[in-house]
């Protein structure tokens, strides 16, 4: 009997030592297979993000695409940096030239310079004031005129001046109708690109541009 009940006990103890091993084993088990799981989530969720195409607010390329001939660019200046610029262009424009003009932007527009009356040199200001044309060309009307003590009409003034001094093409000068016309549509830059006037305020300070892209050429150009 004895040996019996120690039998059982063995058995037991033996049958005990068993579980505790399998629990082990199955612990070891369940927590390679979690890290695993783990690990293969992670690599799948790593792959998915990266060959996945990631949400953007941007525009579709159609969106963003600025037809030609259209405004990209709006210029705020005032009459100290336009002067300078002015000046910068006229300078370059009558190089070699004898006869010297400047022009200039006050509370008016104003063009000085010299002619000659029976071999003295006189100087002269013409005034204008500046208007945007539809198109965005620029209109000067003539406003008044400073020549000393002589009496001389607007016309006559712009007459000689349109003969004796030396302008951009794209100026054009109208004695009879006493305007100067800045032809901006045909003042193109290196690239094509041109530039119309928005708004003109000189006593405000306030002058406006835009600049546009080339405009398209037409099969028939």
């Amino acid at each position: 009997m004895a040996e019996k009940e120690e039998n059982k006990e063995t058995k037991k103890e033996e049958s005990s030592r068993t579980n505790k091993v399998k629990k082990k084993v199955n612990g070891w088990k369940i927590a390679f297979l979690v890290l695993i799981g783990i690990i293969l989530g992670g690599v799948i969720f790593s792959t998915v993000r990266i060959f996945t195409a990631r949400e953007t607010n941007l525009p579709p390329s159609s969106e963003t695409t600025v037809p030609k001939g259209s405004p990209v660019l709006s210029m705020n200046t005032n009459k100290k940096k336009l002067n300078t610029v002015m000046a910068y262009f006229l300078n370059d424009l009558q190089k070699g030239s004898d006869v010297k003009y400047e022009f200039y932007l006050e509370n008016q527009a104003m063009l000085k310079g010299e002619f000659k009356i029976l071999g003295a040199k006189v100087d002269f200001y013409l005034y204008f004031d500046p208007y945007v044309m539809d198109n965005g060309n620029v209109q000067l009307k003539a406003r008044d005129l400073s020549i000393g003590s002589l009496n001389l009409p607007v016309s006559q003034v712009m007459a000689t001046v349109k003969r004796g001094y030396k302008f951009p093409k794209w100026v054009a000068i109208d004695p009879e109708e006493q305007t100067i016309v800045l032809k901006l549509n045909e003042f193109k830059l290196n690239n094509g690109m041109f530039i119309k006037a928005n708004h003109i305020d000189l006593v405000g300070d306030d002058i406006q541009f835009s600049l546009y892209l080339p405009k398209e050429k037409k099969a028939d150009d």
